[in-house]
């Protein structure tokens, strides 16, 4: 296993960031860590880079203790951190052979490696790395963390602040990174991506909620589940289901509301109270559970495990 992770733990001060972790990854996967900010995983990137060492636990990368070996880690891992960390005031060009001469290669040798990232900023070679667009810094990045050909690529929230037309050929271009054979470790807020990796941690408030493939995750929801869709706004239900006998949790997911039952039984009885609304607008529908669905389950069962609806727990959902 080129990671593993053993209950590994970080505080800083009175903060726990991590709480005992512990996950392998396996040969050329595409692994997501999915999770709100302040979920821990800037900082369980950076134990995998060995730039911080951990209170307790351990990590191993391609059989190399990150605290008693961090030299021979830095040299097979690429890191790419969520804040631009590149020189400004050096070009695309120089950035480029800045980190090349670093690991002690060149752009020249490692060039069908980074041919396809490096293609989209080429035009703008000569130009200052601060004054790129967010898209193209980040693809700047990128090729800088691919530059000595490492065996392992860590990409903290890559995506996050770029467009959308950004953020899609930035996962193509992972896709094809890793048919290279390297294994590739990618964190995200944002649940949609989360489909597109083979398997994926689900990290909350420094823990690990579960760790599957995202298609496996969703599969588990075995309660009911059904959305309440409207022309108009949905917000001004969220409480009035919420307060219905039969639900157990109601969360705003986008433009609707996706509503979990106790029981099939109580479904009946909450479409005719929706229908004494009066509102001819709304639609009430049964839904397949998402991975998104799973998190907020999730979520809920871990810090409100006696509730009914979980009203008190709030979580940004990106679409």
């Amino acid at each position: 296993m080129p990671v593993i992770l053993q209950q590994v733990s970080k505080s800083f001060g009175d903060v726990r960031a991590l709480n005992e972790v512990g996950f392998q990854v396996g040969d050329g996967e595409l692994f997501g860590l999915i999770g709100p900010d302040g979920a821990g995983k800037s900082t369980l990137f950076r134990i995998i880079a060995s730039l911080l060492i951990p209170d307790a636990g351990s990590c191993m990368v391609l059989g190399f203790d990150v605290v008693k070996q961090y030299r021979e880690v830095r040299k097979l891992i690429g890191y790419m951190p969520g804040r631009f960390s590149l020189y400004m005031d050096l070009s695309v060009e120089e950035n480029l052979n800045f980190y090349a001469t670093v690991f002690g290669t060149t752009v020249r040798e490692n060039h069908d490696l980074v041919r396809e990232v490096y293609r989209h900023i080429e035009p703008f070679r000569k130009r200052p790395a601060g004054k790129l667009s967010g898209g193209m810094k980040q693809k700047l990045a990128l090729s800088c963390a691919l530059i000595h050909r490492p065996r392992i690529l860590l990409l903290d929230e890559p995506t996050t602040g770029v467009d959308a037309v950004s953020r899609r050929e930035f996962w193509e271009m992972l896709e094809k990174i890793r048919r290279e054979g390297i294994t590739i470790l990618v964190s995200t807020p944002y649940m949609d991506e989360a489909e597109l990796c083979d398997r994926v941690a689900l990290m909350q408030k420094g823990g690990i909620l579960e760790v599957a493939d995202p298609a496996e995750m969703s599969t588990r929801e075995e309660v009911p589940l059904f959305a309440l869709r409207s022309s108009s706004e949905v917000y001004p239900y969220l409480e009035r289901i919420r307060k219905q006998e039969g639900c157990q949790s109601a969360w705003l997911f986008g433009d609707e509301l996706h509503v979990t039952l106790k029981s099939k039984e109580y479904e009946p009885l909450i479409r005719e109270e929706i229908g004494r609304w009066k509102e001819p607008s709304l639609e009430w529908v049964a839904i397949a559970p998402s991975i998104e669905d799973r998190f907020m389950r999730l979520i809920r069962q871990e810090q409100e495990p006696d509730s009914g609806h979980g009203a008190g727990i709030k979580y940004r959902t990106d679409r």
